[in-house]
């Protein structure tokens, strides 16, 4: 994992995910690296990369989810600015702050102010969602891409086609402040579960490491709202806005991330059981990105059914956190899955084919298990 991570690295201060197939920085492929550099004893990299992720946030705290300091005028079309996108990612930067300190690594008080900002931007500055949950302004801004629980919001119904250029038209609609940070999109009503449960939890996560950094409050409504949204009957967390009663319920890990946070332990036991089952998402190397059940279901089809690296590593947080001995199970199979898909973007979750770009670095969070 050392030499992966020493290769990609970039002068500007970053591991590129993959040298050739993903260049540019992104916002939480970096933080997970950060927690990697930790634990390979580089407390150097893992502060310069942070400082790197999060030096183009906004005056109002909005934390870009892409970097192009290497490039700066790369995409500027599409993102109608230079240097950076105007949409974000899952803010894993509290997490990787208050990982950097439990370790006993100083975090420069900058970090914790930008981490508090970026948190406090998603939960204050943009508008809350009808149902308590943090709005999604695009899709790429939780991080499942193409996820089936957006496939109700698709034109025409989904095909890979149609959501490619929808989600360009995607960004031409959202409502922006004068500053230009994304506030809401009227044309993509979601509320995801999964994202919302990140920024409760890297919320959380600062606070405890930082306490009066002023998240606590807003991090417990939006977890108040989550446990509201569970469903019993189909082992998940439902997304809220336009989906909530089609898309928005489709069985996918993506909507498990709750787990990290729910006062739930009814939810938590279901949800943990659902991960290890093998009729449901259980399988040798890593759960199966959408429910086996799921008439989507595709194990090598990009967001279809492979599993997730990263996503392995929260679920297998969450085990931990609700001290079940799945947690075992979860690890040994992200650690098996890294190992035979030549630490790859994500992989067949049956036979551990790598899939997508090989090697990739965020793969690396197989080692923190």
């Amino acid at each position: 994992m050392r030499r992966v991570l020493d290769r990609h690295w970039q002068p500007e201060g970053y591991a590129a995910p993959n040298e050739r197939v993903y260049p540019w920085q992104w916002l939480w492929d970096s933080c997970f690296h950060v927690l990697v550099w930790a634990e390979l004893d580089r407390p150097d990299r893992a502060l310069a990369e942070l400082t790197q992720a999060l030096h183009t946030q906004a005056a109002d705290g909005f934390v870009p989810h892409m970097n192009y300091q290497r490039d700066p005028d790369r995409h500027a079309d599409l993102w109608a600015r230079s240097g950076a996108s105007s949409i974000t990612q899952p803010p894993m930067y509290g997490h990787a702050v208050a990982e950097l300190c439990r370790r006993g690594i100083e975090v420069p008080d900058e970090l914790v102010e930008r981490s508090a900002a970026g948190l406090r931007f998603l939960l204050e500055v943009r508008p809350r969602h009808r149902s308590g949950l943090v709005a999604l302004c695009h899709p790429w801004e939780s991080g499942a891409d193409d996820s089936p629980r957006w496939d109700d919001a698709c034109p025409g119904g989904w095909s890979l086609e149609r959501w490619r250029a929808h989600k360009n038209a995607l960004v031409a609609a959202i409502d922006r402040s004068p500053a230009g940070s994304p506030l809401a999109n009227p044309e993509f009503d979601v509320a995801s579960a999964g994202f919302s449960a990140l920024v409760a939890f890297n919320a959380r996560e600062l606070e405890a490491v930082a306490p009066g950094v002023g998240l606590a409050v807003a991090a417990d409504e939006v977890v108040a709202a989550l446990d509201d949204r569970w469903d019993p009957a189909h082992a998940t967390w439902v997304d809220a806005g336009s989906t909530a009663q089609g898309s928005g319920r489709v069985r996918s890990v993506d909507g498990l991330l709750p787990l990290l946070v729910t006062g739930r332990p009814d939810a938590a036991a279901a949800a943990i059981a659902s991960l290890v089952d093998p009729a449901a998402h259980g399988a040798p190397f890593g759960p199966t990105g959408v429910h086996r059940a799921e008439p989507v279901y595709a194990p090598q089809v990009y967001w279809r059914g492979p599993a997730w690296p990263q996503l392995s590593y929260l679920l297998w947080l969450g085990a931990v956190r609700a001290a079940s001995p799945a947690a075992d199970t979860l690890a040994s199979w992200l650690r098996a899955g890294a190992e035979a898909s030549g630490l790859a973007e994500y992989w067949d979750p049956d036979t551990g084919e790598g899939l997508g770009a090989v090697p990739q670095s965020w793969a690396g969070v197989a080692i923190l298990v």
